[in-house]
């Protein structure tokens, strides 16, 4: 803290100014930030996961795929063969639900198919458990 005192020439009493000198303070924070920043472990990118090992003579098997083709007045065909209602659709996707390693249910709808059909179909695969299920044809949609 620095003192800046009046000249000592008059009889009235000097006036006395106080300053704080920030300087070192401002010194002290900059070496404090450097320090800080050296110190900081350097941050890997990477996770790391404990991936199975390879099997070489594993063979190669295609999945089982089921195409369920959602038609423009809400007609369901599974593997091209049309369903007759409702129940008869979720029985199906029933089945496919009680095989251990699941086939794939491939979903196409038409492209002037209704879409609370579509979301008919969907939301019946999910409530009864389907886990692999996808959306195809939808090249059909971008023109």
């Amino acid at each position: 803290m620095g003192m800046n005192v009046g000249s000592s020439g008059g009889g009235e009493d000097p006036e006395t100014m106080l300053d704080v000198n920030t300087t070192p303070l401002i010194d002290v924070m900059l070496v404090l930030l450097v320090m800080l920043i050296i110190t900081i472990p350097i941050q890997l990118h990477s996770v790391n996961l404990d991936m199975p090992p390879p099997q070489p003579n594993q063979p190669h098997v295609d999945p089982i795929v089921h195409e369920v083709a959602v038609d423009f007045d809400g007609t369901v065909f599974w593997d091209g063969a049309a369903v007759p209602n409702h129940a008869a659709l979720e029985a199906k996707l029933a089945e496919v639900v009680a095989i251990p390693d699941q086939p794939e249910v491939h979903i196409k709808p038409n492209k002037l198919a209704d879409y609370g059909y579509v979301a008919n179909v969907m939301a019946s695969a999910q409530r009864l458990g389907v886990k692999k299920m996808a959306m195809v044809g939808n090249e059909q949609f971008l023109n």
